[in-house]
């Protein structure tokens, strides 16, 4: 397969870079066969077609499929080298950037006007507050797009190896909770009732010296986070990039991110999208294009 990412748009690098730490780790990423990464050309190994997405719709066992992918993520998160890259960290700055983008996008949509400056600058003062929670656990390697689309069913190979893993170009070091939100709290489909709880504890039953409630709490911040940064990102890809087909799964993101929200560590936000998004304008925001 080859990947034609040119610069200065593109940039290979951090994919090469993650590529080879999980090869190294014996995790299934595409091998590199050749590559030109001044020029933005790769070749590496196909993995075929068979994404969970796919798989899935096709009928699949959706339990042992998910419990490969969660077994991937416990495997990954006992490797005490799995943060041995040199990648940055997912930090506060980083994830507040993130959140912002309901603020920013999401809300001027559906209220048809910016948000007030103080209820912005609340909103953001409250996520710090949270973030702290998320620290509670430990760090590791996050591949941060976690979910059915980029992980691959690899007939022939056994264990943990059976999961392919793709698009990861964007990784970080950051909190264990979060590739587990990314996998259990997926935007473009619902799972099996207590699925996502089986799995939770499933993960839990792996780690028996973490703290299942700092685990909970961690998950709860940053599915909340995740949510929220999705209502923007979505809102933005139909209002100025012309992509309104994403807007189907927002009604999903919002149970989600209310699911998240119950959590009392984030009683105040709650709080706060009570105030400002009641459940009135959490809706599909009209199509029209951003001025």
């Amino acid at each position: 397969m080859v990947m034609d990412a040119p610069p200065p748009r593109e940039d290979v690098r951090p994919f090469l870079a993650v590529a080879r730490h999980l090869s190294a780790m014996e995790f299934s990423a595409p091998c590199i066969l050749a590559e030109d990464s001044t020029e933005g050309f790769l070749l590496l190994e196909d993995l075929g077609d068979a994404t969970y997405t796919r798989e899935l719709a096709a009928g699949a066992d959706e339990a042992a499929l998910y419990s490969l992918a969660t077994d991937l993520l416990i495997a990954l998160h006992r490797r005490p080298d799995a943060n041995a890259a040199e990648l940055p960290s997912y930090d506060d700055e980083r994830l507040l950037a993130e959140a912002a983008l309901l603020v920013d996008w999401y809300i001027p949509a559906v209220t048809g006007r910016a948000l007030a400056d103080a209820a912005r600058d609340d909103y953001l003062g409250l996520w710090r507050n949270a973030f702290p929670v998320a620290r509670s656990v430990p760090d590791t390697l996050i591949l941060r797009d976690y979910h059915v689309d980029n992980l691959m069913v690899l007939p022939g190979r056994a264990g943990i190896a059976a999961c392919g893993l793709l698009d990861f170009q964007d990784a970080v070091i950051g909190s264990i909770a979060y590739d587990l939100v990314s996998l259990l709290e997926d935007a473009r489909r619902d799972l099996a009732p207590g699925l996502a709880e089986a799995m939770t504890a499933r993960y839990l039953a792996a780690f028996p010296a973490l703290d299942p409630a700092g685990l909970r709490a961690a998950y709860a911040v940053l599915g909340a986070q995740r949510n929220a940064k999705i209502l923007g990102i979505f809102t933005r890809l139909c209002r100025r990039d012309g992509k309104p087909h994403y807007l189907r799964h927002i009604p999903r993101v919002w149970r989600l991110l209310e699911g998240d929200l119950r959590h009392p560590a984030l009683a105040d936000l709650d709080a706060w999208f009570g105030r400002n998004l009641p459940p009135a304008l959490r809706r599909i925001p009209d199509q029209g294009r951003a001025a």
